[in-house]
């Protein structure tokens, strides 16, 4: 039995936050379960290196990764499997990505086209970084223990049974679910959608039956860290970001 869990999303390639937060929560996997809640890649600098170490931390800590939608859509782009995938990659963080993975210069701005990049990014990841592809692609949409659900977007309200509701809405899930009286029996732990929007600061949001903790590391803001000891018993952390 573990003394606490600490539950981390939308690290967004911030390498260096993240690894700050596992220190100043004095993370130890002989301890504490570490919970992560999708969006490991986009928008931040150092997406390879976060997976990479995100695939350390389940194989050889018991860590427990969740996917998010950004994850979902880099396996997508990678494999060719859609093109929506494709129309909103660069869109929401993909040349951060481009760029960790494949250390070109082909970057925003450059006179390449997008379908260049696409090229580019499958070759290098499917010779050097499938075994990220296939991390990714099999993680789970949710997580549950004895007090709470864990999921990168949240819950729709619309289904009595939130375990059949679609997989998009464990991706991208917003309203109803922010505003929603609870309807389940724990509390829905998520992130996707940054604290900012929920109650105007990047610190961790606490709804009714929900709790909000993607700090906005992605646009500047901060990583937080929610610390669980027992269903009464949370502690926050936070590592802010400079711009």
């Amino acid at each position: 039995m573990k003394e606490r869990t600490l539950v981390i999303s939308d690290i967004h390639g911030c390498y260096d936050a993240f690894n700050q937060l596992l220190e100043l929560t004095a993370y130890d996997p002989a301890k504490d379960k570490l919970l992560l809640l999708g969006d490991f890649v986009d928008k931040g600098p150092d997406s390879r290196q976060v997976v990479e170490q995100t695939m350390s931390l389940v194989r050889n800590d018991g860590a427990i990764a969740i996917q998010g939608n950004h994850d979902e859509r880099l396996v997508d782009v990678v494999l060719g499997r859609s093109k929506e995938a494709e129309e909103k990659f660069f869109k929401h963080g993909g040349y951060e990505t481009f760029s960790s993975y494949t250390g070109s210069q082909l970057e925003k701005g450059a006179s390449a086209p997008d379908s260049k990049r696409f090229e580019v990014l499958q070759e290098t990841i499917k010779e050097k970084y499938m075994d990220h592809i296939d991390f990714l692609e099999q993680l789970p949409y949710y997580y549950e223990d004895e007090d709470f659900i864990y999921v990168h977007a949240g819950l729709n309200p619309r289904y009595a049974d939130w375990k059949k509701q679609p997989k998009r809405d464990f991706l991208y899930m917003k309203e109803p679910f922010h505003s929603s009286e609870p309807f389940t029996d724990k509390k829905v732990i998520f992130g996707h959608t940054k604290t900012i929007d929920l109650h105007g600061k990047a610190d961790i949001w606490f709804g009714k039956g929900k709790i909000g903790i993607d700090g906005g590391c992605s646009v500047g803001l901060q990583l937080n860290a929610l610390e669980i000891r027992g269903a009464d018993s949370l502690r926050t952390y936070k590592v802010p970001l400079i711009k």
